[in-house]
């Protein structure tokens, strides 16, 4: 088993806005959708580090969310990168971005990346309104990624099955339309994809997904544990990368389900932290050819 052990997609907040819940609920839709249960938890880079210590957790992701303000984006990766430069051992940040911001967007992703952020995400196109696969709109969006050497993680849902809520419509035929009309742009799909790593059973699609990696975050509450199996054979275990959505479950969870699977032990260790480890290593200066 790794020794390192990263948990790919959680959420942080900070205390202001967790105290003043109530009115963000009403003026994001992103929030509302995700945070306008009273139940649903809310936590901070503290609630965080004690739960990564008591799971056993050495690196979390920390993602945004798909603000339909650019100003509310800015506002909450300044909490992200204050948390990452206050735990910088355990704390990896991603930011958010409102595309359709346009230039003041792109400054954003360049504001983040020089403050040392290694994502954008956790987006929302469904509830920030605006299209992956179009070009006008995300080419200077993935140029600009590309250019700093940062990764973008998505939002994607099931196009059936069960709702829950903050499920949206962010479904395998549309992450397959953005990765394609950007094949090089490092993607990690939340949630699975949304379950396209099963269409990667078609030649066309597996060579698409060339540079896309899928976190199991909320995994318990989608699949049986026999998604681990299924989704190693087809795409891969190194393309699985272990996350919880925390704080929506314990991070204990997840790991005992992988624990648990029937799979190697490398292929548990790569889905655990080394696959993750690779990702936020890798390098690539390539531009997204549009």
């Amino acid at each position: 088993m790794t020794s390192v052990i990263i948990d790919f997609h959680t959420h942080i907040f900070p205390h202001w806005l967790k105290e003043r819940r109530d009115e963000y609920v009403k003026s994001d839709p992103c929030f509302s959708l995700l945070y306008g249960q009273p139940k649903t938890r809310i936590a901070t880079a503290e609630e965080l580090i004690a739960s990564m210590d008591e799971a056993g957790i050495d690196v979390s992701v920390v993602l945004n969310a798909g603000w339909v303000s650019h100003e509310l984006c800015v506002k909450t990766n300044d909490y992200i990168l204050d948390s990452v430069s206050r735990y910088p051992k355990r704390l990896i940040g991603f930011c958010a971005i409102q595309p359709r911001a346009g230039d003041v967007a792109i400054a954003e992703i360049e504001r983040c990346a020089r403050a040392g952020a290694r994502g954008i995400g956790e987006l929302r196109s469904d509830v920030q309104d605006f299209d992956l696969a179009d070009k006008t709109t995300m080419g200077p969006v993935v140029d600009a990624v590309i250019e700093h050497d940062l990764i973008f993680l998505t939002h994607s849902s099931e196009p059936v099955g069960h709702e829950y809520f903050g499920k949206g419509r962010i479904t395998p035929d549309i992450i397959y339309s953005f990765v394609t009309a950007f094949p090089n742009l490092r993607v990690v799909c939340a949630h699975w994809g949304g379950g396209l790593p099963f269409y990667a059973l078609m030649p066309e699609v597996a060579k698409a997904l060339a540079n896309v990696f899928f976190d199991t975050a909320a995994t318990v509450f989608l699949y049986k544990p026999e998604i681990f199996q299924q989704v190693g054979c087809i795409i891969g275990s190194d393309r699985i990368l272990f996350g919880t959505d925390y704080p929506l479950m314990r991070q204990s969870r997840v790991i005992a389900q992988i624990r648990s699977a029937q799979l190697s032990e490398k292929d548990k260790a790569g889905i655990l932290g080394t696959n993750a480890r690779k990702l936020l290593a890798k390098r690539t200066r390539s531009k997204s050819g549009i």
